[in-house]
Parts: C-alpha cells; sequence; structure tokens
C-alpha cells in the first residue's frame, strides 16, 4: 500500500519478541498486518495501515469518513490491488 488506509483490526497475534502481527478488514478486503508502531491497540479498533505497518489508531468515524474518500477517488481498489475491471492497468507513482 502507498497510502494510508484506515481498516478495522479482526486478530492480533502476540509475538516472543513482543512485537504483535494480526489481521486488518479493509472493506471486505483482509490483509496481515505487522502493530510494531501500534502495541495498545485492541481487537475492534481502527488504525491506519501504510505497507503493512499500523502506523496509527483512528477513530472509527474518521476511519469511515476516510474510506468512504478513499473509495470515491478510486485510490482505495488500486491500494488494496482490487481489479476494478476498468480495461487494464493504471499508471501509479508508486
Amino acid at each position: 500500500m502507498c497510502l494510508g488506509v484506515p481498516g478495522r483490526v479482526l486478530e492480533i497475534v502476540p509475538s516472543a519478541i513482543g512485537i504483535s502481527t494480526g489481521r486488518v478488514d479493509f472493506g471486505g478486503v483482509v490483509k496481515e498486518v505487522c502493530f510494531a508502531y501500534t502495541p495498545e491497540v485492541e481487537v475492534g479498533e481502527y488504525v491506519i495501515v501504510h505497507v503493512g505497518f499500523a502506523i496509527s489508531k483512528v477513530d472509527e468515524q474518521e476511519a469511515r469518513r476516510m474510506f468512504e474518500y478513499l473509495t470515491g477517488t478510486g485510490e482505495l481498489d488500486a491500494e488494496l490491488g482490487r481489479d476494478t475491471g476498468a480495461g487494464g492497468a493504471r499508471a501509479r507513482g508508486d
């Protein structure tokens, strides 16, 4: 992911070295995420994820607002790797 995308924490898996990972739901797309920067996060809370790392917590209202904006601009599908069937790859400045 190139943008910070909001998602809901579904699962947290602690590790022996203290860096948790888990699964985050981005509107039906579930991805593995590292919680090294947000060790206080709990299941059911929302986080902003950038390149596989949860970089901050965000409240549900703000997460939904950001999600709607990214959906409306078409950026969300590209960031989550969804095929929109728009007839080919879109040029991206990753």
